[in-house]
């Protein structure tokens, strides 16, 4: 599900697009749908090649969590997609999910963009069990839907 017409865009940044900005993506058009927010969600990966235990299209712990929650996910099952730099130049906010894992990597593959991009604080799987980080996720989507539906 990419961006519609009018609708302006966040992009949600993980190493491999595969658990953590996959899940942002969906909570975040499923939440912004329902609260009429006209901005809609894309995510990407920048270091697909570092998710060599990624399998299939999505991770099975996102797609439970999503199921438990009643959000559909079928439209958003795709591969993993790595980032481009028309991604960024599009996107309206960029959010990547781990600073300590995410500005390394912006900073040596996309100069410039790290300056512009806001950074949460979400462990992958290896510091954090997805029964942690994904209502981290979902609280800090819930957070950001709250602030861009303030008037400015």
């Amino acid at each position: 599900m990419e961006s519609a017409g009018s609708d302006k865009t966040v992009l949600f940044l993980c190493t491999g697009n595969y658990y953590r900005s996959r899940h942002a993506e969906i909570v975040f058009n499923h939440h912004a749908t329902v609260a009429g927010l006209g901005w809609r969600a894309i995510s990407r990966g920048l270091a697909l090649e570092l998710g060599v235990n990624n399998v299939g299209p999505m991770a099975q712990a996102t797609r439970a969590r999503l199921t438990g929650l009643g959000i559909s996910h079928a439209a958003y099952l795709r591969l993993p997609a790595p980032v481009t730099d028309a991604d960024l130049t599009r996107a309206d906010l960029i959010v990547a999910l781990k600073e300590a894992e995410h500005r390394p990597l912006l900073t040596e593959r996309h100069p410039g963009w790290a300056e512009r991009t806001h950074f949460w604080h979400v462990h992958d799987v290896d510091f954090a069990v997805p029964d942690v980080a994904l209502p981290q996720i979902e609280d800090a989507v819930l957070e950001l839907i709250r602030r861009l539906g303030q008037p400015e």
